[in-house]
């Protein structure tokens, strides 16, 4: 049984109902029994514990919806001791280990790296809380958490087909008409963080390995929120570059200004991927085109030699018109100037068929006008941004592939 308590401007001890577990977000000054020292209106209550009168059987939980906080212990016998073995991907912003706990849940296990430098318990409380808020069949379910003087860890639901990235390097090969789902799947998630969630998430690292597929390979955008968690003591302000060099924009790069324009050049990268079977800085390296890959889809584009793009593990079993599309859809979402860059909203819709002719002809018609004569090509001075060794070194990844 589930109770809504939230947002009810509650105080004191929370009384003996018949539910196991509440939600009591929005009430601050809820506490457990009453009887704690710091029951006295001044500290908040931390977002799950046991109630004194859970029943031998089983423990019942004061939680914040239904996201569960765990305890270090659980998760390290889960990880088998966070054993080498068990690891599922790695990244900046730690491990992630593949778990089991006592119930027979399987589940992946973040441990985040410097931990004890995450901030202060109650801001990373709030801010695990508002990610446990964005809920979408296409966003990855935060299911718990675990915080120690020491440890911050993040429990996620296990993703049986792993990671987009580790997909269309495994065999069989992902399928024209799935490769197509993933990317309508990951937009939807993406939607959803940009224009429906509340407060807005922006991602800041769309790439194939934070795609990750369910059981039925349908798209899960993991990570999102994170960046957040990392630097909330400078929430205003961006004091480093935070992605994977090949998919991060330019003026990110430049300036390290994100938006949710930022995530849309992201995801134009992310669907080249799909299409190529590559990795971003691969596909161009393989043309020998360096960095300038973005001016190399261009040119086969306009040559209408698209069949050259495609893996080749697809053995030319895939649909021209729909890949002509596709490859619209990543050169308008990568255009160098982040307004002229669609929304997601629109891009969802373009991918389910309706807009794209008319957008592509509009970009199409403005581009003349947007270069000045003498001035690089747009992908030519992205290309200047992702060759500089500097900034490899301050460009890190998030996280890595599950």
């Amino acid at each position: 049984m589930f109770r809504d308590l939230s947002f009810n401007n509650l105080s004191g001890p929370v009384p003996r109902l018949l539910a196991k577990t509440f939600n009591i977000l929005g009430n601050p000054m809820i506490c457990a029994t009453g009887k704690e020292p710091e029951c006295n209106g001044t500290t908040p209550m931390p977002l799950s514990f046991s109630l004194n009168n859970a029943q031998k059987h089983h423990h019942e939980q004061v939680c914040l919806g239904n996201l569960r906080r765990f305890q270090f212990k659980e998760l390290q016998a889960a990880t088998n001791n966070f054993s080498s073995k068990n690891i599922l991907g790695k990244g900046g912003f730690g491990n992630v280990y593949k778990g089991c706990l006592i119930d027979g849940n399987i589940v992946a296990v973040k441990r985040l790296k410097d931990g004890n430098a995450a901030g202060g318990d109650q801001q990373f409380q709030t801010e695990v809380a508002l990610i446990s808020l964005a809920v979408h069949r296409n966003l990855l379910r935060l299911y718990g958490f675990c915080m120690t003087p020491t440890e911050r860890l993040l429990v996620y639901p296990y993703m049986s087909n792993g990671s987009v990235a580790s997909r269309l390097k495994a065999k069989p090969t992902l399928d024209w008409g799935t490769r197509k789902g993933i990317a309508l799947g990951a937009a939807r998630g993406l939607l959803y963080l940009h224009e429906q969630c509340d407060p807005k998430i922006i991602h800041r690292d769309v790439k194939a390995a934070n795609i990750l597929l369910d059981d039925y390979c349908e798209a899960v955008v993991g990570d999102f929120g994170l960046a957040k968690l990392l630097d909330h003591h400078d929430s205003h302000v961006t004091t480093a570059v935070r992605g994977t060099v090949g998919h991060i924009a330019p003026e990110y790069l430049s300036t390290g200004q994100s938006s949710d324009k930022t995530d849309v050049f992201g995801f134009g990268i992310l669907l080249l991927e799909l299409i190529t079977g590559q990795r971003a800085l691969e596909f161009g390296k393989a043309a020998n085109q360096k960095g300038a890959m973005l001016d190399w889809v261009r040119k086969i584009h306009q040559e209408k030699k698209l069949d050259m793009l495609v893996d080749k593990d697809l053995k030319n079993d895939y649909d021209s018109i729909e890949l002509g599309e596709m490859v619209q859809v990543a050169l308008l979402c990568t255009q160098y100037h982040p307004s002229h860059r669609p929304k997601m909203s629109e891009v969802v819709r373009m991918l389910e068929g309706d807009g794209l002719a008319e957008k592509w002809e509009a970009s199409q018609r403005a581009e003349p006008t947007r270069c000045r004569p003498n001035e690089f090509s747009s992908s030519e001075r992205y290309s200047d941004l992702t060759d500089d060794s500097s900034l490899l070194v301050q460009a890190m990844e998030l996280s890595g592939p599950r």
